[in-house]
């Protein structure tokens, strides 16, 4: 049987899916991967994308922080693909329980899924840390001067990501752990399962279908029922509910 073919009977046959995804799941939609592409950062930027997104530069350094968060991991005008909208579509349908992603984009939710778990938070959302007032993604984006800060109290505005030595949310894991353990069919997609604790989660799955898609190989490969070598969005365009 064809490996798409297998896809749409898994996910045809089964009506407690779990989704989980990461950088690879948004790649088609233009936001890049900056893992693979640490060279070309290296050359604009004085140190490598994992000491710049970490806690301690940020409380260090917010001018360079944010000099590299708005030019690299703010995309606008970015647009859900054809994983975001058949996600959706598996959602409305009574598949599809939740969407447990790595990604910080929103883009999800653009595309209309209602349970999105986003475990490294997301650039949608934005904190003042002195009074915990609330921005979007336009007043980073838009802000000037060394680093945003609060239009009321005037304190620095941070991210609603999780920065690298930062601990995830407790009840976005517990919610991700619940869902997982409970599944039938976990679908793992453009990830390494390279980051943890994230990756770690995929140990909870006791269901009868595990499936991966990614471009390249993952530790999971082995265990998989259904392994597909191809994008994302290219392979989810092709379900089709019956």
């Amino acid at each position: 049987m064809d490996r798409i073919e297998e896809l749409n009977e898994i996910i045809n046959k089964y009506d407690n899916i779990v989704f989980f995804g990461g950088a690879g799941v948004s790649t088609e939609s233009g936001i890049p991967d900056f893992r693979s592409v640490d060279g070309l950062y290296n050359q604009k930027y004085d140190y490598p994308p994992e000491t710049i997104l970490s806690h301690t530069f940020y409380v260090r350094n917010r001018k360079e922080f944010y000099r590299f968060y708005k030019d690299k991991m703010l995309i606008e005008g970015a647009e859900p693909n054809a994983c975001h909208l058949k996600l959706a579509e598996l959602e409305k349908a009574g598949k599809l329980k939740a969407v447990i992603t790595q990604n910080i984009d929103g883009l999800h939710q653009k595309a209309g899924s209602k349970e999105v778990l986003e475990l490294h938070g997301s650039t949608m959302r934005n904190y003042c840390e002195h009074c915990g007032k609330f921005f979007d993604f336009d007043y980073i984006k838009n802000s000037t001067g060394d680093y945003p800060v609060c239009d009321e109290c005037g304190g620095p505005v941070k991210p609603d990501v999780v920065l690298y030595e930062e601990g995830l949310d407790q009840n976005t894991l517990s919610k991700s752990v619940y869902y997982i353990s409970k599944a039938q069919v976990l679908i793992i997609a453009g990830t390494s399962l390279a980051v943890y604790p994230a990756a770690g989660l995929i140990d909870y799955f006791r269901g009868e279908k595990l499936v991966v898609i990614n471009m390249a190989p993952t530790s999971r490969d082995s265990m998989a029922d259904l392994c597909i070598k191809d994008k994302v969005g290219q392979v989810m365009k092709q379900i089709v509910l019956k």
